[in-house]
């Protein structure tokens, strides 16, 4: 919709500040691996958000379709001991990691058996990390979330992993993840230039712009080169 880039903006600060109010929690979690409590309770933020989102359609008097985005989210903690990196969002796009010089495409799985139900996932992913995803709402609160949870409109994407030093995670809008899992090209390319370690800003922004024939979307990317 015309209005995409504004409930992005709203979608961004809604959900950093639920975030920032609930950090003490979600580093105790992240830091102890309560993976079932941190999945639960990102879910339940996140229903939130996008409930915002609906009514604030409902302000501007346009279709919930029309004023919504995309959100991908990824926490780091800032103790460095800590290597446990957490996905979460909603809707397309792309979480890959660059391992030994090799891509691994870490995007949770969704099922596409409508009938699928939370559990029948597969339980790991490249080199053991678990995996986990839930598509529904959970049922009893986390203490780190707020207020009652939204009915969702799209699958709920959660992913937490363990890293490595060496290691490049890159969180990607789908005008990049497209490219990356359909020209082999492209992830060889990037994977030459980023090996050595995170380039300068200037560097970072033209890889990330490298054009490729038949991909033209707008790209939104952040990648994390681990000490």
């Amino acid at each position: 919709g015309e209005a995409a880039h504004l409930a992005a903006a709203d979608a961004c600060r809604w959900i950093g500040g639920a975030v920032a109010r609930s950090h003490l929690r979600l580093s105790d979690d992240i830091r102890a691996g309560r993976r079932g409590d941190l999945k639960s309770g990102l879910h339940r933020l996140t229903d939130r958000t996008y409930g915002k989102l609906r009514a604030r359609a409902a302000e501007l008097g346009v279709e919930p379709d029309a004023y919504t985005a995309s959100l991908r989210c990824l926490l780091l903690s800032a103790d460095p001991d800590c290597r446990t990196r957490v996905f979460f969002g909603v809707g397309s796009g792309g979480l890959f990691r660059l391992r030994d010089g090799l891509w691994q495409d870490l995007e949770p799985f969704i099922p596409e058996d409508p009938a699928a139900r939370p559990g029948d996932e597969p339980e790991a992913g490249p080199d053991g990390d678990r995996l986990t995803m839930d598509l529904q709402i959970t049922g009893v609160a986390s203490s780190n979330v707020e207020g009652p949870p939204q009915p969702p409109g799209r699958p709920f994407r959660f992913r937490a992993s363990v890293a490595r030093p060496g290691d490049t995670l890159m969180l990607c809008s789908n005008g990049l993840a497209e490219p990356m899992r359909g020209e082999p090209a492209l992830p060889g390319e990037l994977a030459e230039r980023w090996s050595a370690g995170p380039p300068g800003l200037p560097a970072f922004l033209a890889d990330t712009q490298l054009r490729i024939k038949g991909y033209a979307d707008d790209r939104t990317c952040a990648a994390v080169w681990e000490a």
